[in-house]
Order: structure tokens, then sequence, then C-alpha cells
């Protein structure tokens, strides 16, 4: 019935067109003769598409003769067929021959996200290097590292201080990286936890556009997804400056027909370059299983450990540096710092049922502890003993999300509808979440807040996705339920408060691809992000999941096989939401926001060697509810811009030049007090000799002076009488030179 009715609806797209017939078939890695998944069938002449499933098979609607087939995935030779009578209806056996990932292996359709392909031959001829880098990929994203290394990084994005996540959701093969109702704040997204030479590809997309997308999808999602096997053992050792030194491995465990699996590790020690030492550590390890039977069923189970420990010099006022008092790389307090960890096991299912049928299932559980010692005012509310916090939780963490698919033709095999149905949970049990004040890490003064949160998400979502020559019409509808429970340790007699939510996020996206060159869109939908539970149940209720309304107007354009330009007009407009203020234990309301922005990206492959990329970001940022002139939203970017010039494997050569900027923004209001902006450059070079890699990592190339984060702050030193308010800034680093040995077997 639900076919017929949807069938009636959009008979309209499929009149007066002649019959049409399918291809279908199955395609193979001509390494190993295995399927491979998720390949792309591109017909040139009408612009429709598919790709393959975990068998290797495809059906492709709409084929005539002569229409040209185009096979294509990232890493493999493109094949093309050219359909004669006797293909159609019928099935082709294509043979992928690996390649060089290149610019041309990858092609425009009528796909709702189709940068993040672009951005992965990035990934692939320039590797991630460090776990700071990650964010990085992802076009107009800024980080700052604001606390000895191990604190998770402050995010700019679209004119957001996202402060730690609270407005991108982030995911590591469908596990939560954010934390809802942290002790240091909403949305907390440590991601130090993910081992950089892991990664195989980075999903992204701006906007809140993406009914399978939930909590801090509003300027945008990026998900992460490591690799299901390796193809070499590798062992890494990397030292520099400042005492830095960082120790990797890569091992196979298992390599059966159906079956791999391997064992990554990473050590990273460093004083930093600041003059009390950081005395940093982290540890990291992942064990992965993968089994594939590529024909209807595969599983991946993993699980990883990470620990970091470090000491911290804090955000230091500009007054203290300009007097002399301390240096650039001095400190006020320099017993901040902190320790944290976070053990994960968590499963991937995929399930064929049928060539037009499937369901995939992701779970997890994590526990995950965190212990932060900050003094942002020095000695402002306690002359005496300073104004140390310590912020502290206990987190389990208990989620699935499960989703039927199923793909079905209309009108003759002319266009192709497919439904998606998902549905999920997740459970959050944070125990002895607190804010203390406290004295050199040791002594407890006071507790300012001190209680157990049980937070708890179920969702289900509907993506519809029509598909018809070059357009695709993808809405898409989402359904939240929200319980927050509060329990105040604080008080002495039983202090119990709970609230729920319902709320309903619909999505609409057209995606016009004119020709394999040029792809026109138009975006908008509904996001949110849920308020801390101490929010939600200090005002009973209200103002629970602040609605994000977005759009999205732009093009991408490969007006040549190895050059793609990509703009976006866009806007995004918040509602009033609280704000929990995790390093002052109060609830602070903000209201109405309104943002505009223009996006602007360019690759360009010059050579089969040599690769360039661009973007530039633009972003009017205001409150919608104040005076001009004091609608500043502040350390909103309004300008920001990344590239780099990548060689890649040009005799036995590799490496690259990278930049990365942001513009003075203000730090208040009322644009008083400006954050200054900065221009970084980067450089790395590898040689290859046989299976051995010897290589440089050059961070900040020419020096310069920097502040990597900024804010504006009251505070008042000890021997001051008064407060002052202005910028507080981590200073950047400074020229930081590293070597690097790596070897494959």
């Amino acid at each position: 019935m639900l076919k017929h009715i949807i069938t009636g609806l959009l008979f309209t797209f499929s009149v007066g067109l002649s019959y049409a017939h399918e291809l279908s078939g199955t395609v193979i890695s001509e390494e190993n003769n295995k399927p491979l998944q998720g390949v792309g069938v591109y017909n040139k002449t009408t612009g429709n598409y598919t790709y393959t499933n975990i068998s290797g098979y495809f059906e492709i609607d709409d084929v005539s003769v002569n229409d040209i087939i185009l096979f294509y995935q990232l890493g493999f030779e493109n094949q093309e067929v050219v359909i004669d009578k006797s293909q159609l209806n019928g099935s082709v056996d294509i043979l992928l021959p690996i390649s060089k990932a290149s610019l041309d292996q990858v092609f425009i359709v009528s796909k709702v996200n189709t940068l993040s392909t672009f951005l992965n031959v990035d990934l692939k001829t320039n590797p991630v290097k460090t776990s700071q880098e990650i964010l990085r990929k992802i076009p107009g994203l800024v980080i700052g590292q604001h606390a000895g290394g191990g604190k998770a990084e402050q995010i700019f994005l679209r004119g957001f201080d996202i402060d730690h996540g609270t407005d991108i959701a982030i995911d590591v093969d469908g596990m939560p990286v954010n934390m809802v109702s942290h002790a240091h704040g909403q949305g907390y997204a440590d991601m130090h936890f993910i081992i950089p030479e892991t990664i195989e590809n980075i999903d992204f997309g701006k906007g809140s556009y993406y009914a399978d997308k939930g909590n801090f999808n509003t300027a945008g999602y990026v998900d992460i997804n490591t690799k299901k096997t390796i193809d070499n053992n590798v062992i890494s050792v990397e030292a520099g400056q400042f005492n830095t030194v960082r120790a990797l491995s890569m091992l196979k465990l298992v390599e059966t027909e159906n079956s791999s699996g391997y064992l990554a590790s990473e050590l990273m020690l460093s004083d930093g370059v600041f003059d009390s030492p950081q005395n940093f550590n982290r540890i990291n390890i992942m064990g992965r299983y993968n089994y594939n039977n590529y024909k209807d069923q595969e599983l991946t189970l993993s699980m990883s450990h990470f620990q970091s420990k470090w000491d911290a010099s804090g955000q230091i006022p500009v007054r203290a540096v300009e007097s002399g008092q301390i240096g650039r790389f001095g400190a006020i307090d320099d017993t901040e710092g902190g320790n944290t960890s976070r053990t994960n096991l968590w499963l991937n299912h995929k399930k064929q049922l049928d060539e037009h049928s499937a369901i995939k299932t992701s779970a997890y559980v994590s526990k995950y502890d965190f212990e932060l010692f900050s003094n942002f005012t020095f000695f402002l509310e306690d002359a005496v003993n300073g104004d140390q916090i310590r912020q502290y939780e206990n987190r389990t963490i208990v989620g699935a999300k499960t989703a039927y698919e199923h793909s079905f033709h209309l009108q003759d095999h002319d266009a192709q509808l497919k439904y998606e149905l998902g549905m999920g949970f997740r459970y959050d049990d944070v125990n002895d979440v607190q804010l203390s004040r406290t004295k050199n890490r040791q002594e407890l003064l006071e507790r300012l807040a001190y209680g157990n949160v049980d937070e708890l998400n179920g969702f289900s979502f509907a993506n519809l996705m029509y598909k018809k020559n070059k357009w695709t019409i993808n809405p898409g509808l989402r359904l939240d339920y929200f319980n927050f429970d509060y329990e105040n340790l604080l008080t002495e007699t039983y202090d119990n408060a709970s609230e729920n939510k319902v709320l309903l996020s619909p999505k609409l996206n057209f995606i016009y691809a004119a020709s394999s060159k040029l792809q026109w869109f138009a975006k908008t939908g509904l996001g949110y992000h849920s308020n801390d539970t101490r929010v939600v149940t200090a005002n009973n209720g209200e103002d629970i999941l602040p609605t994000a309304f977005g759009t999205d107007l732009g093009l991408i354009t490969k007006p040549a096989d190895r050059l793609v330009i990509n703009a976006a007009l866009w806007s995004l407009f918040l509602q009033q939401e609280f704000v929990y203020v995790g390093d002052a234990g109060i609830v602070e309301p903000s209201g109405k926001t309104k943002r505009f922005g223009v996006d602007f990206g360019l690759q360009y492959q010059l050579n089969d060697y040599l690769f360039f990329n661009t973007d530039v970001n633009y972003t009017y940022a205001r409150s919608s509810e104040e005076a001009s002139g004091q609608d500043y939203i502040p350390l909103a970017p309004d300008l920001t811009s990344s590239g780099s010039l990548i060689v890649k494997d040009l005799n036995n050569f590799s490496g690259g030049i990278s930049y990365r900027m942001i513009g003075d923004r203000a730090a208040n209001e009322d644009n008083s007090i400006v954050a200054d902006g900065y221009f970084i450059t980067d450089l790395n070079l590898n040689y290859t000799l046989k299976n051995w890699t010897f290589g440089i990592v050059v961070e900040n190339l020419f020096d310069s002076e920097w502040n990597e984060t900024q804010f504006a702050t009251e505070s008042r030193l000890v021997n001051e009488s008064n407060a002052v308010e202005e910028i507080h800034f981590t200073p950047g680093s400074p020229f930081f030179l590293r070597g690097k040995i790596s070897v494959k077997f």
C-alpha cells in the first residue's frame, strides 16, 4: 500500500517518458578478486547513479542503448561501459584495478553530501598526522587548544564559537564523541582517543539538514570512519623539540579469506612550549575484528582504551605579559591541568536482506572519567587562596541505532525511490558530576555544584530519497524524546528533579546534477542542541531543546577532471536558550541569534603528484534581540581560511605546506575588546626508501607570534586592588620541529 501511495504522489515526475531499462551486475577488485562495496555506478547520459552493496551487486535504472555507465571508487581506476542492446535488462561484471587516489576518480552526482568525497581525496594524499588535525580537514572549521594538550579543543565553525562541541555532532564509526551535560560544558567532544593513522575516511555536512543526525547537529556534523583492515604492519617513532616523543604501531592479528583483525597503539609524551613543563602523556590502544562474507553480511567489532594526564599554564592576561611580570609562555597559576580516560566497546553490523533491502545496526558502551583543574580569574573571588576550580565526572554511555533501508523502481524503471527508517537510543549515567573550589589541586575549599545526571535520548527518523534522472529530492523527519534527571547531592534532604521533552525536526533537500560537472543544491531543515540537564531542571523544563533553522543554497562544479569548485550561501537562526556555564556553576540566558555566510572552496590536482586546495569562509553573526553595536556574538569568527599544496610520491618524496588563518573578531558584545587573528604555516616532508619512510614535521614554519585561543575575561592578579577585563590568551606554538621514522612490513 505504501508503495502505491508514494508512487501516486510522485507520478507527475514520471509522466511522458518512454519505457526504460535497468542494468545490474557485480563490481570486483582486480587485486584480490573480492567484491567491492560502495562503488559508484553513474550513468553519464542521464545523471542517474547508485552504489554497490556488500556483495558488490548493483542495479541502475533508466538505461538505454549507447548510455555510458561509469564505475568509480577512490583508490581505483575508473571503468566505463557503453551499453548495447544485449546488456539491457542484463548483467555485467566489472573489474576495478587499484590506482593512486586522484580527483578524476570522483564525480559529481545528485547526492546530498558530495563534498565529503572530495575531502577524502585530500585525506588520502595528505593523511592526518595528529589528533588536532582531524577536524582541521573540514573546510571552514578552526580549532584551538588551551589547556595543556589534554583538554578537548575549542571549535569554530560558521560563525559559532562552538566551545568544545555544542553545535557540531561528531561520531566515530557510529559512536558519539560529544558528551551531554558534561562537567566542563555541554557537547564536550574530546577526540584524542582516535589514533590518526587508523582513519579511513571522513563524512561531513554543514547545516542541520540530515534526518539521521540528532543532538548538536546545528552548524554541522562530522562522521569519522576508521579502517576495517590494514594493508601492512606499521611501526613509527617521532621525536622533536620540547621533549616530544610519539610512538605508533599497527599490527595485523588475523588475516583469512573472510576475517581480519589488527591492533593499533599510540604513545605521546611532551613537555610543551611553556615555561612550566606540561608533563603531558597520552596512551591509546585500539583492537578491531572484521568479518565479511562478501555476500550478505559484514560485522565489525572494536575495542579501545585512552588515557591522558597533563599540567597546564592556562590563559594569561595581556597586562601580565606587557608589564614583564611573566613571559608569553609563562603562567599565573601553573597548577592547572587534569586527567581523563575513555574505554569503548562498539559494534557495527550490516545485513543485506535482498538486492533492494538492508539493515544497518550499531551499538556501543563507553566508560569515561574526567578531572580538570582551571583558574580563569586568578584572585578575583578569593584574594587569599585564589580562584582555582575542579570539574569532575564519572560517566557510562550506552546506545544503539538500527536502520532499515529499501529501494524500489517507479514507472518502468525510469525513477527510483529509496526510504530509510531508523530508531535508537542513547543513555548517559553521569555520577559525581561536580564543580568545586580547590587550592593547588590538593585542598577542597568548597563544593559549588555536586550531583548525579541521568539523561536518555530515544529517537526515530525517516529519510525518503526520490531519484529521477538528474534530480534527487530528499525529505526527512526526525523525532526525539528526551528525559532529563538530576539528583542534587549538595542538599541535606533528597532532591531529585526530572523533565522530559519531545521534538519533531523536518528536513528537505533538493539536489540537481545538471551534468557530471555541475551540481546545484538547496537544503533546509530544523536542528537542535539539547541543554544541560542542570539547566533543564533548574528552569522547570523551559527551553529544553532550542531549535535551529538553517538554509543552504549553492553549487559544486568540476570544470575539469582535476578541478573542483564549491560555493554556498547559507543562513542559520537559533531560538532563545539557557546555557549552563560549567566554569561558574551558573545558568546564563542568551537570546535569539542570526548568522549569514558565504563558503567557497577549491581543489585542484595540477598533475599526478601535485595537489592544491583552499577554502575561504565569511560569516555575519549577531544577536537578534540587542541594539546595533551591542549585538556582537563573542568570539564568533567573521573570516576563516585554510589551504595546502601537497606533493604525493614524486621520486620517493611526499609532503606539503599548509596554512590556516582566522581574522580579528569581537571578544565581547560591543566589540570594545578584540581577539587578534592569525596566519600560521606548517610544513611536512617525507622520503620513502623501500619500506622505510623518513620525515620531518614543522609547525609554525615562520615562527609567527600568535594567540591560539583568546577570551575576554575579568580577573584580578595578586598585587591588584581592582579587577580588569581584557584579553586572556593561550599563546600558539612557536617554530616546532619533529623528526619521524616509520617502517612497513
